[in-house]
């Protein structure tokens, strides 16, 4: 019985290696941290409080409240 030679051994490696790759991004994408439309950096206390208010987490005082907390200094 003849073999594949070089030729075999280099698709098995293409496509191990694909579906490999195929694993990893499904991985990435299944459990990965979601991250829509806002840079790959850490938020900011403002941005993060500003994200909940737009989503309607939070009222318009307790956004003001939380606002005036995290940007006066000495308040804890």
């Amino acid at each position: 019985m003849m073999g594949f030679g070089f030729m075999g051994a280099f698709f098995m490696l293409i496509f191990w290696g694909g579906l490999i790759a195929l694993a990893v991004w499904i991985a990435r994408e299944l459990f990965g941290e979601r991250q829509s439309g806002e840079s790959k950096g850490f938020a900011t206390p403002r941005e993060i409080l500003a994200r909940r208010y737009a989503r309607g987490e939070i009222s318009r005082e307790e956004y003001d409240l939380m606002l005036k907390d995290i940007t006066e200094p000495g308040t804890r």
